[in-house]
Protein backbone atom coordinates (compact mmCIF):
# COMPACT_ATOMS: atom_id res chain seq x y z
CA UNK A 1 0.00 0.00 0.00
CA UNK A 2 0.99 3.61 -0.43
CA UNK A 3 1.50 6.44 2.04
CA UNK A 4 -1.72 8.05 3.29
CA UNK A 5 -3.24 10.86 1.26
CA UNK A 6 -5.02 13.86 2.73
CA UNK A 7 -8.75 14.12 2.03
CA UNK A 8 -10.66 17.26 2.98
CA UNK A 9 -14.13 18.66 2.53
CA UNK A 10 -14.55 22.10 0.93
CA UNK A 11 -14.64 24.12 4.15
CA UNK A 12 -11.85 22.17 5.89
CA UNK A 13 -13.97 21.08 8.85
CA UNK A 14 -13.36 17.40 7.95
CA UNK A 15 -9.96 15.89 7.23
CA UNK A 16 -9.16 12.24 6.60
CA UNK A 17 -5.88 10.36 6.27
CA UNK A 18 -6.50 7.64 3.69
CA UNK A 19 -4.35 4.75 2.57
CA UNK A 20 -5.61 3.82 -0.88
CA UNK A 21 -5.81 0.20 -2.00
CA UNK A 22 -4.05 0.81 -5.31
CA UNK A 23 -3.49 4.53 -5.65
CA UNK A 24 -5.75 6.18 -8.19
CA UNK A 25 -5.91 3.03 -10.35
CA UNK A 26 -9.24 2.05 -8.75
CA UNK A 27 -10.97 5.29 -9.78
CA UNK A 28 -14.49 4.77 -11.06
CA UNK A 29 -17.88 6.41 -11.33
CA UNK A 30 -21.21 4.76 -10.64
CA UNK A 31 -24.54 5.38 -12.34
CA UNK A 32 -26.85 4.30 -9.50
CA UNK A 33 -29.59 6.75 -8.54
CA UNK A 34 -27.46 8.31 -5.79
CA UNK A 35 -24.02 8.42 -7.41
CA UNK A 36 -25.15 9.89 -10.71
CA UNK A 37 -26.66 12.80 -8.76
CA UNK A 38 -23.57 13.19 -6.59
CA UNK A 39 -21.23 13.00 -9.58
CA UNK A 40 -18.00 12.34 -7.67
CA UNK A 41 -15.62 9.59 -8.80
CA UNK A 42 -14.35 7.35 -6.01
CA UNK A 43 -11.15 5.41 -5.34
CA UNK A 44 -10.87 2.37 -3.09
CA UNK A 45 -9.50 2.10 0.44
CA UNK A 46 -9.68 -0.78 2.93
CA UNK A 47 -11.86 -0.24 6.01
CA UNK A 48 -8.78 0.20 8.18
CA UNK A 49 -7.30 2.62 5.63
CA UNK A 50 -9.49 5.60 6.55
CA UNK A 51 -8.76 7.66 9.66
CA UNK A 52 -10.69 10.78 10.63
CA UNK A 53 -8.00 13.32 11.54
CA UNK A 54 -10.35 16.21 12.21
CA UNK A 55 -14.10 16.82 12.20
CA UNK A 56 -15.62 13.50 13.27
CA UNK A 57 -18.35 15.57 14.93
CA UNK A 58 -19.02 17.31 11.58
CA UNK A 59 -19.47 14.11 9.57
CA UNK A 60 -23.07 13.29 8.72
CA UNK A 61 -24.32 9.94 7.43
CA UNK A 62 -26.76 9.14 4.66
CA UNK A 63 -28.03 5.61 4.06
CA UNK A 64 -31.15 4.08 2.53
CA UNK A 65 -32.59 0.82 1.20
CA UNK A 66 -30.48 -2.06 2.54
CA UNK A 67 -28.42 0.40 4.65
CA UNK A 68 -25.25 -1.40 3.52
CA UNK A 69 -23.88 1.65 1.74
CA UNK A 70 -23.07 4.37 4.25
CA UNK A 71 -22.31 7.77 2.73
CA UNK A 72 -20.40 10.28 4.86
CA UNK A 73 -20.37 13.99 4.15
CA UNK A 74 -19.49 17.25 5.88
CA UNK A 75 -22.51 18.68 7.69
CA UNK A 76 -21.10 22.20 7.23
CA UNK A 77 -20.33 22.41 3.48
CA UNK A 78 -22.07 19.23 2.26
CA UNK A 79 -19.09 17.67 0.48
CA UNK A 80 -19.10 13.87 0.27
CA UNK A 81 -15.83 12.50 1.69
CA UNK A 82 -16.23 8.71 1.66
CA UNK A 83 -18.69 5.83 1.80
CA UNK A 84 -18.79 2.20 2.83
CA UNK A 85 -19.52 0.35 -0.35
CA UNK A 86 -22.59 -1.72 -1.03
CA UNK A 87 -20.69 -3.64 -3.70
CA UNK A 88 -17.99 -4.53 -1.17
CA UNK A 89 -18.78 -3.63 2.46
CA UNK A 90 -15.16 -4.46 3.34
CA UNK A 91 -13.91 -1.30 1.67
CA UNK A 92 -14.56 2.40 1.36
CA UNK A 93 -14.98 4.51 -1.70
CA UNK A 94 -13.24 7.86 -1.22
CA UNK A 95 -14.12 11.05 -3.09
CA UNK A 96 -11.30 11.39 -5.61
CA UNK A 97 -11.93 15.12 -5.94
CA UNK A 98 -11.42 15.63 -2.20
CA UNK A 99 -7.88 14.22 -2.28
CA UNK A 100 -5.36 17.06 -1.97
CA UNK A 101 -3.62 17.73 -5.28
CA UNK A 102 -5.90 15.49 -7.38
CA UNK A 103 -8.20 16.77 -10.10
CA UNK A 104 -10.45 14.01 -11.48
CA UNK A 105 -10.50 15.81 -14.82
CA UNK A 106 -6.88 14.75 -15.33
CA UNK A 107 -7.74 11.02 -15.24
CA UNK A 108 -9.57 8.46 -17.37
CA UNK A 109 -12.28 7.12 -15.09
CA UNK A 110 -14.27 3.93 -15.72
CA UNK A 111 -17.99 3.58 -15.00
CA UNK A 112 -19.63 0.94 -12.77
CA UNK A 113 -23.14 -0.27 -13.54
CA UNK A 114 -24.90 0.69 -10.32
CA UNK A 115 -28.31 0.73 -12.00
CA UNK A 116 -28.12 -3.05 -12.36
CA UNK A 117 -26.54 -3.84 -9.00
CA UNK A 118 -26.18 -7.61 -8.36
CA UNK A 119 -27.94 -7.25 -4.98
CA UNK A 120 -31.06 -6.02 -6.76
CA UNK A 121 -31.48 -9.02 -9.05
CA UNK A 122 -34.53 -11.06 -8.23
CA UNK A 123 -36.09 -8.36 -6.05
CA UNK A 124 -39.28 -6.54 -6.84
CA UNK A 125 -39.00 -2.84 -7.67
CA UNK A 126 -39.92 -0.36 -4.95
CA UNK A 127 -42.65 2.11 -5.74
Amino acid sequence: MTAPVKVTCHCGAVELAVTLSDGLATARRCDCSFCRRRGAPAVSAPLDGVTVVRGADKLALYTWGSHTAQHHFCSVCGIYTHHRRRSNPNEYGVNMGAIDGVNPRDHDIAWSDGVNHPSDRGSTPKT
